[in-house]
């Protein structure tokens, strides 16, 4: 069985993690054909948004520990350093949307991988854990950077520190993701977000990226030199001439992402 599914439909490329004998738990296999696929993603011209999700009942139950006891005492550095954080940095990096669909838990890296996607939406039978304090572990695959920017550090601290489960409802009343959805819905609502992302100016959402990226870290002028610098790059856009076209013409844009 392939261990991960990529599949294009029209301008949006969807990519399954396909492990649900084993929640979808990270081996080398795995991480490393999911770093395939995002290259593969950000390599095709004509995919312009990115759909990541899990097959059966769960999205990510993080890394397989299995895999973990096979190695000696530097596996995790191994781990992190050639499995999953190039999954992170890829996701980050990548100049199109990625849109995150959690069918089930999100624990661990799973959990952490899912957080450092744009915008994530979940099952509302889906939950998120950060396992790691359970085995003696410290969270990461960017969980200690992107969580407490999202809920705060209290909220961080403790979630990180204390295991507990938060269920799709309550991390989107928190802000760790954009919204929760009937369980019947996820698949339908995620392509229809991904399918309105893929139709806009995707040119100028790869640089929106890019600016949140870097605002998490800089000072505030700093960020609106940032802002000039990216804004001058959107104003030469083939998108940014549509848009005004069509705004002036009163007619619906056609972008190209371009």
């Amino acid at each position: 069985m392939d261990t991960i599914l990529y599949e294009k439909r029209g301008t949006v490329a969807y990519i399954t993690l396909n492990r649900p004998e084993k929640y979808n738990s990270f081996t080398r296999e795995l991480a490393l054909a999911l770093q395939h696929a995002l290259d593969q993603g950000r390599d095709d011209a004509e995919v312009r948004a990115v759909c990541l999700s899990g097959a059966g009942k769960a999205f990510c139950a993080g890394q397989d520990l299995a895999e973990v006891l096979a190695l000696d005492d530097n596996g995790l550095s191994i781990i992190l350093l050639e499995q999953l954080n190039p999954i992170v940095e890829k996701i980050r990096a990548l100049e199109k949307p990625v849109i995150c669909a959690v069918n089930g838990v999100a624990a661990g890296a799973g959990a952490n991988i899912a957080l450092a996607c744009d915008i994530t939406i979940a099952a509302e039978s889906a939950s998120f854990i950060q396992a790691f304090s359970k085995i003696g572990l410290i969270p990461d695959s960017g969980g200690t950077y992107f969580l407490p920017r999202l809920i705060g550090l209290q909220r961080a601290t403790a979630l990180m520190m204390l295991g507990d489960k938060v269920t799709a409802a309550q991390a989107a009343a928190i802000g760790m993701i954009y919204q929760a959805v009937p369980d019947a819905e996820l698949a339908s609502q995620a392509q229809a977000l991904a399918e309105r992302l893929a139709a806009m100016p995707t040119r100028a959402l790869a640089l929106t990226k890019k600016a949140l990226l870097q605002g998490l870290s800089n000072s505030l002028s700093a960020q609106l030199a940032v802002e000039e610098n990216l804004q001058s790059i959107a104003g030469h856009t083939a998108d940014y001439k549509e848009g005004v076209a069509a705004f002036v013409q009163k007619r619906s844009p056609e972008f190209k992402g371009q």
